[in-house]
């Protein structure tokens, strides 16, 4: 039987690494990540090229249901929508809409994607700092809740629902002091000195505004479950309020997003699945400060939950191969990926795990993983073990779904295909790679630039 010959590997003296430690002693085993949702990765890459990105169907669906399972067993009435800016690619968007959540956009650009992917306009809630006139009217005229961020805003909407002598659905978005910091009030109105209750007199004063919900965005990547809890309890505060001051009762409280996903922060001391609450410790906490508040049963708000990163990360993966291993000055192993930051925005953000996607050899380092892009900066891992890695293999990044492929750029190389493996284990190219056509198709030549000689 003829066996493969082993690759050289350079003997290389370097310190003792023994692997991290756990209640189990240190860690030292490493395995292949060789299938996604039963698919071969080895196959995925040959079908559609190297880096690819690649979307478990499964998991996002099982990670929708397993939050809507923690908030509906919780409370009465519960909606979601979907967060378009942590992933608006539209195939990716309408799993969450054949899930049953709304669509939630902080853009007009991601509003008109919504509409196009067939959501209703009174099931999109419009978010953002930006909102021109005419991006109201169409949301005015498509009947959706808009949330309202700072004054200019709601006398832009005040004047052009007068103008247009319609009603309009809206919300205001509140910053609040929940002691997380620093405190995230650049955002909507502030509760603590009075802006917010303003706000809200301003449009009970309104003629053609109704108001039908609070809103509040308190943070990212939030680790502490407590700071819902104080946000829930203001939130309620200003509805009772307006409720004992105006007799209007308040459709929904939206508690938006910043739930983590289970990534490892930089320079975090635990890993990201030892120390994220889980989605079911947000519920309790939520779900107990409303139904506690003293609410009426009939006066029970909607709650909305506009949670992204923790529903889309652990589905989405980027596989990639190696270019090169070269030495370092200081004798670290330096290995080059054919993927950086251009496309893996959150390397900036999270130590991803990243495992070999194929067979290896018991020898591991600590190594440096480089992008291919010429800048100092392109680094995916400044310091991770590893096997050694050779050239043409490939290798898995894990809980890359949210901010990559909405914050990636089109910087040295072109973004790569995004395929989405389905729930009969069917994969399908869900955006295609960009080309030099795509990328220049925009582009306009002045006559006297079109010539030259060299």
């Amino acid at each position: 039987m003829k066996t493969e010959k082993l690759k050289y590997e350079r003997p290389a003296i370097r310190k003792m690494n023994t692997g991290l430690m756990n209640k189990f002693g240190t860690r030292t085993e490493y395995a292949p990540f060789t299938h996604i949702d039963g698919v071969s990765v080895k196959e995925l890459i040959n079908k559609y090229g190297s880096p690819c990105f690649v979307i478990s169907e499964r998991t996002i669906r099982k990670t929708y249901q397993n939050a809507v399972r923690a908030f509906k067993t919780r409370y009465p009435k519960v909606q979601f929508a979907w967060s378009y800016k942590t992933n608006y690619i539209d195939a990716v968007c309408n799993v969450f809409h054949q899930e049953g959540s709304w669509a939630e956009v902080v853009s007009i650009f991601e509003y008109t994607k919504a509409i196009e992917n067939g959501v209703p306009g009174n099931k999109i809630i419009f978010n953002g700092p930006e909102k021109t006139k005419a991006d109201l009217q169409i949301a005015l005229e498509n009947n959706s809740y808009i949330h309202v961020d700072h004054f200019d805003e709601l006398y832009d909407l005040i004047e052009l629902t007068q103008e247009l002598k319609k009603t309009a659905k809206v919300a205001i978005r509140v910053n609040m002091d929940t002691g997380v910091y620093p405190m995230w009030d650049r955002f909507g109105f502030n509760y603590e000195s009075g802006q917010a209750w303003n706000a809200i007199n301003k449009i009970m004063a309104s003629e053609y505004l109704e108001m039908v919900g609070l809103h509040c965005h308190i943070g990212t990547f939030m680790l502490d479950t407590n700071a819902y809890a104080i946000a829930a309890a203001k939130l309620s505060d200003l509805a009772v309020n307006i409720k004992y001051v105006f007799n209007k009762t308040i459709q929904y409280l939206d508690l938006g997003g910043g739930f983590p996903s289970a990534n490892t922060l930089r320079g975090a001391y635990l890993p990201g699945p030892d120390m994220i609450p889980s989605i079911d410790e947000f519920a309790e906490v939520i779900t107990n400060t409303i139904l506690n508040y003293g609410y009426k049963k009939e006066d029970l708000p909607l709650l909305i939950l506009e949670t992204g990163r923790a529903m889309i990360d652990d589905a989405g993966y980027l596989l990639g191969s190696v270019i090169a291993n070269k030495r370092l000055s200081d004798g670290r192993r330096a290995t080059i990926m054919d993927f950086g930051v251009n496309i893996l925005f959150t390397a900036f953000w999270y130590e991803h795990k990243i495992t070999p996607a194929q067979e290896f050899s018991s020898h591991t380092e600590d190594m440096v993983l480089y992008g291919p892009l010429c800048m100092n900066i392109d680094v995916v891992r400044s310091s991770v073990t590893l096997p050694a890695l050779n050239r043409g293999d490939h290798v898995v990044v894990h809980k890359v779904g949210a901010y990559n492929m909405t914050q990636w750029m089109q910087f040295i190389a072109m973004r790569p295909k995004v395929a989405l493996i389905d729930t009969n284990g069917e994969s399908h190219v869900i955006r295609e790679n960009e080309t030099v056509k795509t990328i220049t198709e925009p582009e306009r030549m002045p006559e006297h630039l079109k010539t030259f000689n060299l």
